[in-house]
């Protein structure tokens, strides 16, 4: 079975990503199984971090890595909090504390609502890889006037995607799945495995 390491101790993206691959016989471990320490993110978009943490990961374990960086855009904030969207609110954000943040922010303007989460997937055969592969995906939506629902993380309570009333919290897991972001990202990679015979 090949073996991928994921630049990310986080639960569910590790419960995603073993979902979609396991079908095609390959296990996606977490870094922190190979105790990978955090790198920092001195990227200035979402791609360089993305790749940052890929070649890092790759770099300490020797197996390929997939690294995620994603976050969320809003207009009216010329596309804040974007790559900071985990720290928004200060050094110990919680997820609470970033979209009342961002609630403030925007109610102090009289622009559009109109925002997006972005997802860049980047997977590196090795540290040195010259040619990563790079698939990026949007969710488009508004950032609603109050947060709603308890089926999410991060700005889930407060957007609201196209096409719908309630906001991404509200949604059931599938649904979010279908529709978001990194369901998305993942299936365009998914995708380009196939196209170079990674899938074997």
């Amino acid at each position: 079975m090949k073996q991928i390491v994921l630049a990310s101790g986080n639960k569910g993206k590790l419960k995603e990503f073993a979902e979609m691959f396991n079908a095609f016989n390959i296990e996606v471990l977490p870094q922190n199984q190979f105790d990978v320490p955090e790198v920092a993110e001195t990227g200035t978009t979402f791609v360089e971090n993305a790749i940052i943490k890929a070649r890092h990961a790759a770099e300490i374990t020797g197996l390929p890595a997939i690294a995620d960086d994603s976050g969320l855009e809003v207009d009216a904030l010329d596309g804040a909090p974007g790559i900071y969207s985990a720290r928004y609110s200060g050094a110990n954000a919680s997820d609470e504390g970033n979209y009342n943040k961002l609630l403030g922010a925007i109610e102090a303007t009289s622009a559009p609502r109109t925002a997006r989460f972005q997802c860049v997937l980047v997977y590196m055969r090795h540290a040195k890889d010259p040619t990563p592969i790079i698939c990026q995906a949007a969710w488009e939506g508004e950032i609603g006037f109050e947060p709603k629902g308890n089926n999410g993380h991060g700005y889930d309570p407060v957007f609201i995607p196209c096409g719908y009333q309630q906001t991404a919290a509200e949604l059931s897991s599938d649904e979010k799945n279908h529709l978001s972001h990194r369901g998305k990202a993942l299936k365009l990679l998914l995708e380009a495995f196939k196209q170079q015979g990674i899938l074997g």
